[in-house]
């Protein structure tokens, strides 16, 4: 499995978000979380994936010049993307029930990239979800966030917590790519870069 191919391996997961820390965990992997600081910011040109791609490489330029030869580190960023418009995290709770109301009644997509850098490569790879919420009431989304945190969260919601149970009707793709880590491309990747590892 994927955990004995990975033992001579040190993987690094460049991530402070428990739900993603809890994915590596569920999948077995021993792996180790260093945080970087950086500026998360991107040029307005860019659209759809390309936003969340670049987020995950730039997240990843920091350790650069610290990578041994047996080191895969692995960054990710999370956008809702939303009528030709990306949705972060929101900076307050006023703006997080902006975010909520845009979205209540509407279909959205969220787009979660993973960028993989070993010393000599580097792999970026993206998912895709399409999530359907009911017509939320202010008095729901006011519930959400105030026994909630979604301050931490792109597009002010976790799809795992209250508002996700009562309020998403339909959803179209992976669900943990909601939660912020597309898990099985995750292991698709590390397993092909491992692989092609073992062979050079």
């Amino acid at each position: 499995m994927l955990s004995e191919k990975l033992k001579d391996f040190n993987l690094i997961l460049a991530s402070g978000s428990p739900r993603r820390q809890q994915f590596f965990k569920d999948l077995g992997l021993d792996f180790q979380i260093i945080l970087k600081p950086v500026k998360e910011e991107y040029p307005e040109r860019l659209r759809h994936f390309e936003i969340s791609n670049y987020l995950a490489q730039l997240k990843s330029l920091p350790f650069e010049k610290d990578l041994k030869s047996n080191d895969i580190l692995i960054t990710s960023d999370t956008i809702v993307w939303f009528k030709n418009e990306a949705l972060g995290k929101p900076q307050s709770e006023d703006e997080a029930f902006h975010m909520l109301r845009l979205l209540s009644g509407e279909t959205h997509e969220v787009i979660s990239s993973v960028c993989f850098k070993t010393k000599t490569t580097e792999k970026t790879v993206h998912n895709i979800t399409k999530v359907t919420f009911k017509n939320l009431s202010d008095e729901e989304i006011w519930y959400y966030i105030k026994n909630y945190n979604p301050l931490d969260k792109a597009g002010a919601y976790g799809i795992q917590e209250w508002i996700g149970h009562i309020g998403v009707t339909k959803i179209e793709g992976s669900y943990f790519n909601v939660m912020g880590l597309p898990v099985h491309m995750v292991y698709e990747s590390l397993n092909t870069i491992v692989n092609n590892k073992i062979t050079s």
